[in-house]
């Protein structure tokens, strides 16, 4: 059994006669003896010969039960899988404002839990985990994620597991969210292969309390080995002028005071340049240019309320949400790994410190099923400016 890339890409590797070796092969070409499953309202058990099963007013399997609601407060487990397996795809769409209020996407967490571990692996607001920001659907085509018109959810990583599977989904919105439609895509295994690790997501937030100079932190507490896949950004801009100077610090097993990998401001980490912007200068006054590529992204620019949830004026805090995918370049580590972000901006040519409110998800595979011991804030810390 193989993991390929994500993105769903296969690069041959040539023999020694110019040719493709048979072992670099798409697995989709070769009987690997896996087993296809999915997972759905329609089939919420993924059995044999089960999908469809429920009666609509055209008749048995026409669409008698597409989608679930959430009832508030509670946790409802939409995948109870027994392994060994690897989930291949998962795909969401679902309510975004309700009666209660707008920001579903923030407030109904994803949860996953790999093998009977004694924490999750994956506790996320589900928009943010699938890079759409501050509660807004944000579209987005890369490697790893798709955000598709209008507001259909995809991840791309696998997520292996050997003995058991289990997703949930809790409402902490304050009201029902009333339609959740998702299909959860994978395979069964008689085995994986050693070494195999399991997938983790976590997200963080500095919201703009932090003292001058105090980075904020992406990652830290993870235990090794491991691999660093991705992250996404998200930064509601509270000052003027440019807000990503800051560089990404991977700090490495033993790093302490320095890391060993630093870049060398926001932008660049996202694989930007000059502020995401069309031109560098004051006259005419400059756009920002959002860009969704593979590996990495620019993919949010809000400047208005669009939740029609008000009677007032619609301006808001400009908000930036960037993603990076590691997935060609993984971030190795043997121990430990420590993630940070700085808080720089800069007029023109002077450079200051400055408070904004990031908020990030950082995606990395270790040895390790278990989660660790940094949990979700609570909903009312999570809430979107």
């Amino acid at each position: 059994m193989t993991f390929p890339d994500p993105s769903g890409h296969t690069v041959p590797g040539p023999d020694s006669s110019g040719h493709a070796a048979a072992g670099d092969l798409p697995s989709y070409l070769r009987d690997t003896g896996s087993r296809s499953r999915s997972i759905t309202a329609e089939n919420p058990t993924g059995a044999v010969g089960a999908g469809g099963s429920e009666s609509s007013r055209l008749g048995p399997g026409r669409k008698g039960r597409p989608c679930i609601p959430i009832p508030v407060g509670e946790s409802v487990v939409i995948a109870d899988i027994e392994g060994p397996g690897v989930i291949r795809h998962l795909w969401f769409t679902l309510a975004r404002v309700t009666d209660e209020g707008p920001n579903v996407l923030r407030n109904l967490v994803l949860v996953m839990t790999w093998d009977d571990a004694e924490r999750p692996a994956v506790e996320v607001p589900i928009g943010d985990f699938f890079g759409c920001g501050f509660a807004e659907v944000a579209y987005q085509r890369s490697a790893a994620m798709l955000v598709a018109p209008n507001g259909g959810l995809n991840c791309y990583l696998p997520m292996p597991f050997a003995s058991r599977a289990r997703i949930e989904l809790h409402n902490e919105h304050g009201g029902e969210v009333p339609y959740v439609f998702y299909q959860i895509d994978y395979s069964l295994e008689d085995s994986l292969p050693q070494g195999t690790m399991s997938l983790h997501a976590q997200w963080r937030r500095t919201n703009g309390d932090n003292a001058l100079g105090e980075d904020h932190v992406i990652l830290e507490g993870v235990s090794g080995p491991g691999s660093y896949v991705g992250t996404l950004v998200q930064l509601a801009q509270l000052e003027r002028y440019w807000y990503g100077e800051g560089e990404v610090k991977f700090y490495i097993d033993d790093d302490d005071a320095l890391p060993t990998i630093a870049g060398t401001g926001l932008e660049d980490y996202i694989g930007g340049a000059w502020a995401f912007q069309d031109h560098l200068g004051a006259v005419p006054p400059p756009t920002p240019q959002p860009f969704t590529a593979l590996y990495a992204g620019y993919h949010q620019y809000v400047t208005e309320d669009s939740s029609q949830v008000s009677p007032y004026l619609t301006g808001m805090p400009p908000l930036h949400g960037m993603y990076r995918w590691h997935l060609p370049d993984p971030v190795r580590f043997t121990r430990a790994l420590r993630v940070t972000l700085q808080q720089i901006g800069d007029r023109g040519g002077h450079l200051f410190e400055r408070r904004d409110d990031i908020a990030s998800v950082a995606y990395w595979y270790q040895m390790d099923p278990c989660g660790g011991s940094y949990r979700l804030p609570p909903v009312e810390e999570r809430r979107p400016r």
